[in-house]
């Protein structure tokens, strides 16, 4: 495998933090003034939807620097409430799952229900006739996803399963020249980013200095020293493009082309010159602070085997129950005298409309599901109407296995030989997530090497998994699989003496949301005006990424809201009792006030 080499001036490490201190009258001036999101302020106060403590620690600046994250999702909510709910929840994704288990740890009984034939999510896998591992995606840990890793040692998968690479991001370039980003220094945070940046083979000098620069004035460098004024900074910049904040005070377009493309499509698919900045920063400030955040692990096998089946096993072990194959077809629902919605009854489930009845719904749907789910009279709130104004980047996953090698750069004879046991990521070539700005697909790895528990097979070479964004809709997959070993052997010559054994092509229409600008303001909070109704999914408001990482947090407040309004008297309990005996006196022929029941036009 390649090694990289070669260094830049002390200058170019140290120049981000100094200038920081510069007086702002010798400091670039943005030729037009910064635009400040209208979206959702947080730096004062918590809004006030976010009733749970455990909710508000998650969107506040503690969430970031609470060295107990981890723990908190490790251990669970660390209550059990008086009054145990009926809990139905729609979806059994990420998010769904990681609810559910605070839920039944609070003492509540839950029910899910999934459209599809196994669960995960964005984050599914299943196995094809022939026993391949199927993927809607290329699933990286990064080192932040501390609600994601407290979840898994909760479940005793995070050190069975989770296989840690090297703390270097690369990129691969045409013709085989690689550069990185190689965060390992003797030093921690900030420093060994600075040098990183400072080092990296992939921008020229030129480059580096305007990145530094515009580096050295941003809320990164703020955030050294006073973090929640660096972080309040980023949540204000959503409605300003990275490339716009970048460019505005020294940033270049060669240090955008060469570097920071690849990273924002490898975020959520979609360039610099759309992506918000609020996004990119998001992540760049934990980057800064945090040694371990940019350290990426990655699964020993599939996200069904390692992720997904302990967190099943856990919850089937207190009572859950999984229905999959269960689509929902309404939510069915009371209005008042105007038609508005102001409380759930329960859901119908599959084709024959079953009627399931709950004190509590939870709707865990990705964005292309909430918007079928949601029955029109909803829309009368704000808060489910400004959902529509979200929409989705469409993503095409390429698998492609090979008779050797293929990111084996050094070695020609190395590179063909697959002969004898190369199980457990002794595989030859590159064992990490790589980068391309010379590609069509941002991000790719070598899955026989990087995740070999189930990707590897005796006697073959590479399983490459290259995820494309919505540039590849418009072929069929025999002409994406072709433009994907193409680009391949681009990247890597000498990968063109190897031969493609076996493809597969995923086309997910509706993947992340688009994080673009302005976006935040449209993000619905996990508890809504219907007091029995919530909603859960990395779309949702969590102060992080659409994600692994994302959904994780949204279940976690989600469960949070419901378990800090289940008891009392005016509480979800209290709330369901109530409404049941007004339904039995209603029925009962009695003068009583009640709400009129309805269902929505909605299928799932």
């Amino acid at each position: 495998m390649a090694r990289m080499s070669g260094l830049t001036p002390l200058l170019a490490v140290v120049l981000p933090l100094c200038a920081a201190f510069v007086p702002s009258s010798v400091v670039p001036q943005p030729p037009v003034p910064l635009r400040v999101s209208e979206g959702w302020r947080l730096k004062a106060t918590v809004d006030p939807s976010f009733t749970s403590e455990g909710a508000k620690r998650q969107i506040g600046n503690d969430a970031f620097l609470n060295e107990d994250l981890m723990a908190r999702a490790q251990n669970g909510p660390g209550k059990k409430n008086t009054e145990s709910l009926k809990i139905g929840i729609v979806g059994a994704g990420l998010a769904g799952m990681v609810a559910a288990m605070d839920l039944v740890d609070a003492g509540h009984q839950v029910e899910m229900f999934e459209l599809r034939p196994f669960v995960g999510g964005k984050v599914s896998s299943w196995q094809d006739k022939e026993g391949n591992h199927i993927e809607m995606g290329l699933h990286v840990f990064f080192g932040c996803y501390y609600n994601l890793f407290g979840i898994m040692k909760r479940t005793g998968s995070f050190d069975k399963y989770l296989r840690i690479k090297d703390h270097v991001h690369t990129f691969v370039n045409e013709g085989g020249h690689t550069g990185a980003l190689d965060f390992r220094f003797p030093v921690g945070a900030p420093v060994s980013g600075l040098q990183a940046f400072a080092r990296t083979e992939q921008l020229g000098v030129e480059d580096k200095f305007h990145n530094a620069v515009r580096l050295g004035t941003s809320p990164i460098v703020r955030a050294l020293v006073d973090f929640d004024g660096g972080m309040d900074m980023v949540r204000e910049l959503d409605d300003i493009t990275f490339t716009e904040w970048f460019q505005q005070l020294g940033g270049s377009r060669g240090s955008l082309d060469r570097m920071w493309d690849a990273i924002a499509y490898a975020l959520g698919f979609v360039d610099c010159d759309n992506i918000s900045a609020r996004c990119m920063l998001t992540i760049f400030m934990l980057f800064a602070i945090r040694d371990e955040a940019s350290v990426l692990r990655m699964l020993d096998g599939s996200p069904q085997t390692g992720l997904h089946d302990p967190i099943i096993k856990y919850l089937e072990d207190r009572g859950v129950k999984i229905h999959l194959r269960s689509a929902c077809r309404d939510i069915v629902h009371d209005v008042d005298e105007n038609g508005k919605p102001v409380r759930v009854r329960g859901i119908t489930i599959g084709q024959k409309q079953e009627f399931h009845e709950f004190d509590t719904v939870v709707a865990a749907l990705d964005l292309p599901g909430i918007k079928k789910v949601l029955p029109e009279s909803f829309r009368q709130h704000d808060m489910f109407d400004k959902i529509y104004n979200l929409d989705n980047v469409p993503i095409a996953t390429v698998q492609a296995r090979f008779d050797g090698w293929v990111t084996e750069l050094d070695d020609d004879a190395r590179m063909q030989d697959v002969s004898g046991d190369q199980s457990d990521g002794r595989g030859a070539g590159i064992d990490n997530l790589l980068y391309s700005v010379d590609a069509e697909f941002s991000c790719f790895a070598d899955l026989a090497v990087t995740s070999p528990g189930e990707y590897y097979k005796s006697g073959e070479g590479s399983l490459i998994q290259g995820v494309f964004d919505e540039r590849a809709f418009g072929r069929s997959d025999e002409k994406l699989v072709e433009d994907f070993i193409d680009q391949l052997h681009k990247l890597f010559p000498s990968s063109k003496k190897l031969k493609c054994t076996w493809s597969n092509v995923v086309r997910l229409g509706q993947s992340l949301y688009r994080e673009k600008t302005g976006q935040d303001k449209f993000r619905p909070t996990q508890a809504t005006p219907i007091s029995n109704f919530f909603l859960a999914g990395s779309y949702t408001y969590q102060d992080y990424l659409d994600s692994m990482e994302g959904a994780t947090r949204s279940g976690l407040m989600v469960a949070d809201e419901i378990i800090a309004r289940a008891d009392g008297p005016s509480g979800l309990k209290a709330q369901a009792t109530k409404a049941a005996a007004a339904a039995a006196a209603t029925a009962g022929g009695a003068a009583v006030e009640a709400p009129i029941p309805t269902m929505g036009a909605a299928t799932a």
